[in-house]
């Protein structure tokens, strides 16, 4: 299941599911709060960005979001997602809100896979730092932090206040096994624990995987994208490998 969110009809149910994306794996898509996680510290990842569509974000440079191509309907301009900046309680007075201009949408995505998007905002966030992202394999291994305003548990509510938690990496071969032909390995790093319990999961979709580098600098490595359910044992988080799309994401950014 992909884990941005969708309000359901029926007795206003919410479920993790994309707000423009039709799923065409065989995966159900995955709700993407963070399970298992704990409240992050003001300031302690200043360069997270809550999106009003229900996603997360970063932003990679002062008027740029990174963001997950299936929180978006496609590329061109926009000017109605708000993004929230530069606090972790989405209620405080001090939230830096600034609108969007225009969206791009990876090309070619398709629902498979390529789920990145970028969004430009009308005006540049200077008093935050940005994040790097990775732009080879180097730090595609270890553990991992992953933060957002997402559902504490599966179908669960979203959160007032950023939500982090951390997860180690799943190897492809091991993550095949669970999803099968579903996971792009070209594409898409895996991470999360064998037994479960802790997950990204609804509402969290778009928001960064990250580690450190060997500067002790944070480094972007993944994008939340999808999973079976959240926190499940042996369906780790599937995130989109940032590495094989940076190029790309930053020629896109520039010209944006």
């Amino acid at each position: 299941m992909v884990r941005a969110l969708q309000k359901l009809a029926a007795a206003g149910a919410v479920v993790l599911a994309a707000v423009s994306l039709q799923p065409t794996t065989t995966a159900s898509a995955a709700p993407a709060p963070v399970v298992g996680g704990v409240r992050a510290a003001q300031g302690e990842f200043p360069w997270m960005v809550r999106l009003s569509m229900g996603c997360g974000g970063s932003l990679i440079t002062p008027q740029v979001v990174l963001t997950a191509a299936h929180c978006v309907s496609g590329s061109g301009n926009n000017t109605g997602i708000t993004a929230t900046a530069g606090v972790v309680d989405l209620r405080s007075s001090s939230a830096i809100k600034v609108r969007s201009t225009k969206v791009l949408q990876a090309p070619g995505y398709n629902g498979k896979g390529k789920d990145w998007a970028l969004i430009k905002l009308a005006s540049p966030i200077t008093s935050l730092p940005t994040l790097k992202i990775a732009e080879t394999t180097a730090y595609n291994s270890g553990t991992f932090t992953v933060a957002g305003w997402g559902a504490a548990r599966e179908g669960g509510a979203q959160q007032r206040y950023l939500l982090k938690a951390n997860v180690p990496f799943v190897s492809d071969a091991s993550c095949q096994a669970s999803y099968g032909s579903d996971l792009v390995p070209s594409e898409e790093i895996c991470a999360g624990y064998t037994q479960g319990g802790v997950d990204t999961c609804q509402g969290d979709s778009g928001g960064p995987m990250f580690r450190k580098d060997n500067a002790g600098a944070w480094i972007q490595v993944g994008i939340v994208s999808w999973g079976e359910g959240c926190a499940r044992a042996g369906y780790p988080g599937v995130y989109t490998e940032v590495s094989t799309f940076a190029a790309a994401i930053k020629s896109a950014a520039a010209t944006l």
